[in-house]
């Protein structure tokens, strides 16, 4: 069974969301906004808590990991941390409180005013982000949501708001993943 067009329409439907991103001065705009946050962060001597659910946490660790360990240069680590990497403290609040509250948790014990957190929803709607939105932002922590087209109940918490035009999940993550590798990027030239 030939799948030719099929893999060619896919990349097609990429390619267009990625256009519609590059048309869209204001959501640029954001993401130099959300960039000049981490760098201003990290020159406090601040961190960036990142969390997400399934490609969203894997998102979370990738963008995590190219912070603290290097993008493009040989250079110091930054304190970046996706919050969905302890297994052991994932299940022991999931089992003890409520799935729900696992990221909010986290917050409250590891952020600090000055800190960014990145939360990673392509709906932007799923509890356990909401929730750690929520508690950031009590914390004066700055805030970024990376989402779909309408941003979800995210939306309502007025963070800094990084909507992907698309209501397609795997769209959404393939381009959630280039804003993230546009900040690292932002990041490492600006500081190093």
């Amino acid at each position: 069974m030939n799948q030719l067009p099929h893999i060619a329409s896919v990349i097609a439907e990429s390619i267009q969301v990625k256009q519609a991103l590059l048309q869209d001065e204001a959501l640029l705009a954001r993401l130099q906004l959300a960039a000049d946050w981490c760098i201003s962060a990290f020159q406090q001597d601040r961190k960036v808590l990142l969390c997400g659910n399934g490609g969203s946490a894997a998102d979370a660790q990738h963008i995590a990991t190219e912070l603290s360990g290097r993008f493009y240069k040989d250079r110091a680590a930054l304190f970046a941390e996706a919050l969905n990497i302890n297994t052991a403290y994932l299940t022991a609040v999931a089992n003890d409180y409520s799935f729900d509250y696992i990221f909010q948790r986290a917050i409250e014990a590891k952020g600090r005013a000055g800190d960014v957190f990145i939360g990673i929803s392509t709906s932007g709607n799923s509890p356990n982000v909401l929730n750690a939105m929520r508690q950031a932002q009590t914390q004066d922590m700055k805030t970024i949501a990376m989402t779909g087209q309408t941003g979800g109940k995210l939306a309502d918490f007025n963070p800094l708001l990084l909507n992907v035009p698309s209501c397609d999940t795997p769209r959404i993550q393939e381009a959630h993943i280039l804003i993230g590798h546009i900040i690292c990027e932002l990041v490492e030239t600006a500081l190093f």
